[in-house]
């Protein structure tokens, strides 16, 4: 599946990396989840399983946030406040803490909440709304919420199956 160019697409595609994800994350027993050994999302560190759903929480959570402070003519701060682009490395340590107190399960079940909400945000727009003007920078708002959903919910596929495979974990 290519880049989503409409608002079909984009809710295809969340669906269907959304559905692989969540597979693989419910295969994981909670005992490993919290192990460090994956490569984390700043040069030179190392993650759990849990962190990786922390992350993709702190996106998610920010997609709404975003999209909610928009709607309601507000500033939003990219990516987030007190964060440059630059300090992504930071955002992550954010997240992670965020969401770390969360026991595994719970952290699946928030994931699995706000995506929903994510997707109830891209029911109620067009594809006039979402992919026919730019809403951050070049970028249309469909495009930054796929930046911010269905790819980094691939990349963590491949980061799972990664993982599985080095700590013989069979996942789906």
């Amino acid at each position: 599946m290519g880049v989503p160019q409409t608002k079909a697409e984009l809710l295809a595609a969340i669906e269907k990396n959304f559905t692989q994800l969540i597979g693989y994350l419910q295969a994981i027993p909670p005992a490993l989840a919290a192990a460090r050994g994956m490569e984390g999302h700043a040069r030179g560190t190392t993650i759990s399983v849990s962190d990786l759903v922390s992350y993709l929480l702190g996106w998610n959570a920010l997609v709404v946030k975003w999209i909610t402070r928009d709607a309601q003519g507000l500033t939003v701060d990219y990516p987030e406040s007190g964060y440059k682009w630059n300090q992504l490395g930071l955002l992550a340590g954010k997240f992670y803490a965020d969401y770390g107190a969360l026991s595994y399960p719970q952290q699946i079940k928030q994931l699995r909440q706000v995506k929903d909400e994510i997707v109830g945000l891209i029911d109620r727009r067009t594809d006039e709304e979402l992919y026919g003007k730019c809403w951050y920078g070049k970028w249309s708002m469909g495009r930054m919420i796929s930046f911010n959903t269905s790819s980094p919910y691939a990349n963590a596929c491949g980061r799972l199956r990664k993982w599985a495979k080095e700590n013989n974990v069979k996942l789906k």
